[in-house]
């Protein structure tokens, strides 16, 4: 599992103690450590704050070269919000444009002008599961939003237009899930 203070750090502890339980967690922190990916049954990078650490991310290459080669072999990722962030082609700010994994090929936006605050509790089915979760950002995906694989509805029941993607055996969204199964999800 990525962690770090503010890169990844917005998980609920639930499914951290549900993963414990099932197997062993082992956590590494992508501006610092290349993990080794080769026993691991599902990579989760929960959400943060991704572009306030851009230039030591980018620093680390051979980490994203191993998490993109670690999906393009068919690994299991779930990404939240900053994690799905990080799967992007880049982010740009208005500093400049910052290459990130490359899995997913869209861009994300963290500029001033076109922040935008997308908030509230968010709820999709996907084969037969229902994933509750939240949605906090201000970064916004840079041109059309891309297509969802499944319709995302807010508390009311109304739908948002949050995409859910699934790329191989990647699921990514800016929502934050609440109990992941992990076993739907693998097979």
């Amino acid at each position: 599992m990525a962690r770090n203070a503010e890169s990844f750090s917005f998980y609920y502890q639930e499914n951290l103690d549900r993963w414990e339980r099932e197997g062993s967690v082992t956590f590494f922190d992508p501006e610092t450590d290349v993990p080794d990916l080769s026993d691991c049954d599902l990579l989760y990078l929960p959400g943060g704050y991704p572009e306030k650490h851009l230039e030591a991310l980018v620093a680390m290459e051979p980490t994203r070269q191993c998490i993109r080669d670690y999906a393009e072999r068919g690994g299991h990722i779930v990404a939240e919000c900053g994690g799905m962030m990080y799967l992007c082609q880049s982010i740009v700010t208005d500093k400049g444009e910052y290459p990130m994994c490359g899995v997913l090929p869209y861009k994300i936006t963290a500029r001033q002008s076109d922040r935008k605050l997308s908030l509230g509790y968010r709820r999709f089915t996907l084969d037969g599961k229902e994933y509750r979760g939240h949605e906090f950002h201000y970064t916004q995906f840079l041109g059309d939003a891309p297509s969802s694989i499944v319709q995302v509805y807010n508390a009311k029941g109304d739908p948002v237009p949050t995409p859910v993607f699934k790329y191989r055996n990647v699921l990514a969204s800016y929502t934050h899930l609440y109990i992941i199964y992990t076993y739907s999800l693998l097979n």
